[in-house]
Formats: structure tokens, C-alpha cells, sequence
């Protein structure tokens, strides 16, 4: 019994060569699957390399929200159609980064954010029928807020609160009462204020407020430490060393190191001297005032003040006022004169008892001069030096004994410690009157033989950051890489592959003694193919007939399981 089993053939290509569909379709199912398996892995490979660096860079829009403002941005944002996303910790709303601008001068035309900081705007809704009070509390709101505003926008501060204490004026009080206000400061992390910004932030709220004196305000930090100190608790007048002194003594110090190890150096070789200097500086500040008082009675060191001169001239004795006690004794006639027997006669007395003679002239004169006084004031600056101390330690010299061998290590001679130790006096300006030390030792330095461990290459911090930045496109490529050389690369391969010689089919593939007479004919080796293919699998059967105008089909499968095998033989050809 026989039987035919029908395969189907493919029509005559119309180039000699195959197609690329027909090298597909020879090859057999595992490495079809393969291909495609390939194919679509470096497709998915691509597609999510070029998807994931296609991703917006996101950028900061708005940080430091508060709730509300961030609720209703964030509202906005999804009517917008705008990707968000929030930073670590949810401090920041991030959008991508060639939109920021846009986003941001579309929400200021429906205001936002609002702010949790009102200044003068305030004043802006004021309704009919406000009072006085309320009109007055407002304006201080409003103050209040330009005032957060401004300190805020200093790069050292996160945020801030102002409070200010403005007592009603009346005119009725003798003594009005001053105004007053407190900051409280919160910093960022890592950040701090120095003397002369705390001095800006005093000015500034006591500049803005009227008759607001700068010692009036108080500015606190987020612990609820005193920042700010007024002029009777300064760090000069209580003896506290704040941050700014101390780096000032630092600096004297690492001058005077600086200029010992520059006059040693020279002389004793480079780290051949270790040098430290302390100094002592006084910061109190001190007044005297002084006054002296001199003679000037010398006419060109006098100065006339004032001067006054009263002159007086008089005539005879009848026209002399009446002078005396008034009273009946002083009022009575001339007595009769009573001369004596013998003797001139005594000239008439009046009632009074005054004699008779002519009036002379009265003069007075007053004159003020200027006091020599000299007043002095002294003000002793803060910052002097009280005293200056210095250790230095140089090391041995080396030399050389004879040529050729190693030096050796020799102790500087007292002269030669002497004069560097006047060196080192004049250098940090040695004053024995205030109690200054110079302490100079000559001792030999320990070398420290220890080999510096080098920090491996991977280990680098240059390096992790180079691997983190070309992880993501190495692993993508080598990914890509991978798909390529283990599946598709093979599959092309055999697609591209030509129909095994004859002598390979002749070393052993199809058998040596089945197929050796047909081998040894003359045009074998150049013209005669010999090809092992299953019938039933049309893939290898196309391979072998591939290129060629005629096929003789000579051999048929019997199939034994047909119920009719003679009605399934059949002849291909194929034209």
C-alpha cells in the first residue's frame, strides 16, 4: 500500500535569489520564535529608553505653601491639565520646567498664591462704618505685614513675625508713651545672622514705625533666644564675648603665626617650625573725661568777659544832700558856735555834725574775665592688645659630615636660638612693658612613616556619581546589546546562511558510504548539492529548491495511516 502526503508549494520566485520571507520561513520554529521574542525586546528596549529621557525635568513652582494656598493651586494646576508632583516631604509643588513661568504668571491673574501675610491691602476693604479703632488696627496689620514681607526676603530667613506695640498719642499727656516692637525669626537649616544684618533688621523696623527708637526692638529665633541686645547689655559693657570678637582674636593670632613661620621658614627650611601665638585683647570700652582750670592773669592770655565802669562827681557843701540818721537829732538848726577865749576860731559845723567841704568825684570799676578751662575726653577703643605669647618649636638641623653619607641631625648653638628669638620678638612686636612671652625649643620632630592610604578608584565620590549618572544608558545598551547578539544576531545568521558544500555533505552530514558514488562524479564538486530535508516541512524543502526554474520530484511519503494512500500520490513540479 502506498500513499502520498501533499505539501504545498510555494511559486517560482521571480529573482534567483530568496526573499527575505522565504529565509524566514526556512528556518524552523525555535529559532522563528526566537527572532520575534528578539525583535520585540529591542523594540520594547528603545521605545523605553526614548520614553524615559522624553520625561519633563520638574522644577520648583512654589515653596513653603501653606495649606491653603497649596490646596488651591494644586486645584488649579488639574484644571490647567498641568503635570505636578510634590518634592520629598512635601515642601515644594513641581511642575516641568518649560512651563514654570507660564504656570506662575497664570496663577498671579487669579492671584495666587495668596499668601498667609496680608500687608496693606487690608486698607483696601474697608467698609463704611469703620470705626476708629478698627481703622487703627488695621493700618498696624498692614504694618506688620510690609515689615514680615521685607525681613522675608532676606536669603538667610525662612520666615518671620512682627509685632508691633503703637500706643495711642494724646495730646493731653505730658509724657507720651514710646512704641515698641518684636521679630521673631525662624532661619534655614545651616544658616545664621550676623551682627550687622541683626542691625539692619533693627533699623528697619524702627525706620518704619515714627519715634521708634532701635533699642525698642527685640529680635527673637526660633528657640526663643535674644538676638538682638540693647546698648546697656552690649557685648562691650557686660564683658560676654560674642562670635565676631572671638573670630577677631583668631585672626590676630594666625597674623602673628603667619609672620613667625615666614621669618623662620627661610632660615630653618619649610616644616622645620611650628609656631602658635596667643593673644589677649581687650574689648572693654572706657571714657575719661578730664578738667582743668589755669590763671590768666597775664594780658595776652586774659580774655575780658564783661566790664563795667560807674563814675560819680559832686559840687559844694549846700548843695550836699542831707545825710544822717532822720529824725529829730538831725533835723535842728545850726548850734551857736562856742570858740574859746584864746585860739582861732573854728570854722561852723552843720546840725548834722558833717563838716562844710567841697564834694569829689566817685569812679567804679568792674570787670569779668573769662576762666581758663580745658575739658578732655578720652575714649579708649575697643580691640587692644593686653598681652601677646608665643611658642615656637624648630626642628633640627641637618648636616652633612662628609660626601657621601647621610646627615645627621644637629641641635641649633644658644647664639643662633638667641637671634632667632630676637627675630621672632620683632616680628610679633614684643612689648615687656605689658608682659609679652617668646618661648623658642629646639628639639628634633618625629617623621610619621605611615603610608597614606589611597581611597580606591570605585570608591571615589567622583566616581559613584559618574556610575549613578551612566547607570540608567550603559544598562539600557547593554541590554540592548544582549537581545541583539543572543537572539537576533543568530537567527539572522542562519537566514543569511548558504546551503551546506558538498564536501561538508560528503565529510559526514548525509553519510559517507550512502552518498560517495554520487560524489566522485566528475562536476560533483562544482555542480551537484546535496540537501537533507524532511517532506512533511515545507521550510526545508524551500530551502533545497530555492533559485531553481525545474524540479524533478522523484521521491513521495507513503502515509499507511490513509485509508486511500494510492488516491494521495501526486508529482510536484514546479515552473
Amino acid at each position: 500500500m502506498s500513499a502520498v502526503a501533499e505539501i504545498p508549494v510555494a511559486p517560482p520566485a521571480s529573482s534567483s535569489a530568496p526573499s527575505v520571507l522565504q529565509r524566514f520561513s526556512a528556518l524552523d520554529r525555535s529559532k522563528r520564535l526566537r527572532f520575534g521574542a528578539g525583535i520585540a525586546l529591542l523594540v520594547a528596549t528603545v521605545v523605553a529608553a526614548v520614553v524615559l529621557n522624553r520625561q519633563p525635568d520638574y522644577k520648583v513652582l512654589f515653596s513653603n505653601l501653606s495649606d491653603k494656598d497649596g490646596g488651591a493651586i494644586v486645584a488649579q494646576l488639574s484644571t490647567m491639565n498641568v503635570p505636578y508632583k510634590y518634592s520629598e516631604g512635601g515642601g515644594a509643588i513641581l511642575v516641568p520646567a518649560e512651563r514654570v513661568h507660564d504656570v506662575r504668571l497664570r496663577l498671579a491673574t487669579q492671584g495666587l498664591p495668596k499668601g498667609s501675610v496680608t500687608g496693606f491691602e487690608l486698607m483696601e476693604t474697608n467698609r463704611f462704618g469703620v470705626t476708629q479703632f478698627q481703622e487703627r488696627l488695621n493700618f498696624q496689620r498692614g504694618l506688620e505685614g510690609e515689615l514680615t514681607r521685607s525681613i522675608q526676603a532676606l536669603s538667610s530667613v525662612q520666615s518671620a513675625r512682627v509685632h508691633l506695640a503703637l500706643p495711642n498719642q494724646n495730646g493731653f499727656f505730658r509724657e507720651q508713651q514710646k512704641p515698641s516692637a518684636s521679630v521673631l525669626l525662624s532661619l534655614y537649616p545651616g544658616r545664621f545672622l550676623d551682627r550687622t544684618q541683626l542691625a539692619g533688621i533693627v533699623h528697619l523696623v524702627a525706620s518704619s514705625v515714627p519715634e521708634m527708637s532701635p533699642s525698642a526692638v527685640s529680635v527673637l529665633d526660633d528657640t526663643g533666644k535674644l538676638l538682638s541686645q540693647s546698648p546697656d547689655t552690649a557685648a562691650g559693657s557686660s564683658g560676654a564675648i560674642d562670635a565676631q570678637q572671638l573670630s577677631y582674636v583668631q585672626q590676630i593670632e594666625q597674623q602673628y603665626t603667619r609672620r613667625i613661620l615666614d621669618i623662620l621658614e627661610p632660615v630653618v627650611g619649610k616644616n622645620n617650625v611650628k609656631a602658635q601665638v596667643t593673644a589677649e585683647v581687650d574689648f572693654s570700652q572706657s571714657e575719661q573725661t578730664s578738667e582743668q582750670h589755669r590763671p590768666n592773669q597775664t594780658p595776652d592770655s586774659s580774655a575780658v568777659r564783661s566790664q563795667q565802669v560807674v563814675e560819680s562827681s559832686g559840687g559844694t557843701q549846700g548843695n550836699q544832700p542831707p545825710a544822717g540818721v532822720p529824725g529829730a537829732a538831725s533835723n535842728q538848726p545850726p548850734q551857736p558856735s562856742t570858740a574859746p577865749i584864746n585860739g582861732a576860731n573854728p570854722a561852723p559845723t552843720a546840725g548834722n555834725g558833717q563838716q562844710g567841704q567841697a564834694a569829689g568825684s566817685k569812679r567804679e570799676s568792674i570787670t569779668n574775665y573769662e576762666v581758663d578751662k580745658t575739658v578732655r575726653v578720652t575714649r579708649a577703643g575697643s580691640g587692644a592688645i593686653k598681652r601677646v605669647s608665643a611658642a615656637v618649636v624648630v626642628n633640627y638641623q641637618a648636616i652633612a659630615e662628609a660626601a657621601g653619607k647621610a646627615p645627621q641631625a644637629k641641635a641649633f648653638t644658644p647664639e643662633q636660638i638667641e637671634q632667632m628669638t630676637a627675630l621672632v620678638r620683632e616680628t610679633i612686636g614684643y612689648n615687656k612693658d605689658r608682659g609679652d612671652s617668646v618661648n623658642i625649643m629646639n628639639t628634633q620632630f618625629l617623621v610619621d612613616n605611615t603610608p597614606a592610604v589611597e581611597l580606591p578608584l570605585w570608591k571615589q565620590p567622583e566616581m559613584i556619581e559618574l556610575a549613578k549618572s551612566l547607570g540608567w544608558p550603559v544598562g539600557m545598551s547593554l541590554f540592548a546589546a544582549l537581545i541583539l547578539l543572543g537572539l537576533v544576531r543568530p537567527a539572522i545568521k542562519g537566514m543569511n546562511q548558504p546551503p551546506a558544500p558538498a564536501a561538508a555533505v560528503a565529510a559526514g552530514r548525509l553519510g559517507d558510504a550512502k552518498n560517495a558514488h554520487l560524489m566522485s562524479l566528475d562536476v560533483a564538486a562544482k555542480r551537484l548539492r546535496l540537501f537533507k530535508a524532511d517532506l512533511l516541512d515545507y521550510g526545508s524543502v524551500a530551502a533545497a529548491i530555492a533559485g531553481c526554474d525545474d524540479v524533478f520530484h522523484v521521491a513521495c511519503p507513503v502515509l499507511l495511516s490513509a485509508p486511500n494512500p494510492g488516491a494521495h500520490i501526486s508529482l510536484f513540479s514546479a515552473k
